[in-house]
């Protein structure tokens, strides 16, 4: 599925389903939530923290799904496409950081 695709099925399931969209505030919470449930199973599954039994479920998988839904709402509400957002912020990262990584010590193996 391409960005393009996945905004329109984002926007087919909230004008069907989901009744109308959030408003952008609180689809901005909402998204700060997702990050947040991302970042919880991060911290337990790479970091130093453990599972709590209740956490013995979680999907990470699913709550990365969760934050792109939100964010594809986000977009859509603001009349962003997503597919020419990327490639401009893509088309900066190589210009900006053409040397910068390769000249970093810090990723040098």
């Amino acid at each position: 599925m391409t960005l393009k695709e996945a905004q329109e099925k984002v926007d087919h399931w909230i004008q069907t389903v989901g009744v109308r969209y959030y408003s952008e505030l609180t689809n901005m919470a909402i998204l700060t939530e997702e990050v947040g449930e991302v970042a919880r199973i991060m911290a337990r599954q790479y970091g130093d923290q453990s599972f709590k039994a209740s956490d013995k479920e979680v999907n990470l998988a699913d709550e990365m799904a969760d934050v792109l839904f939100v964010l594809i709402c986000l977009a859509n509400q603001t009349k962003i496409d997503l597919t020419d957002a990327l490639q401009r912020n893509l088309e900066k990262k190589a210009i900006r950081d053409a040397q910068r990584h390769q000249d970093n010590d810090k990723l040098k193996s």
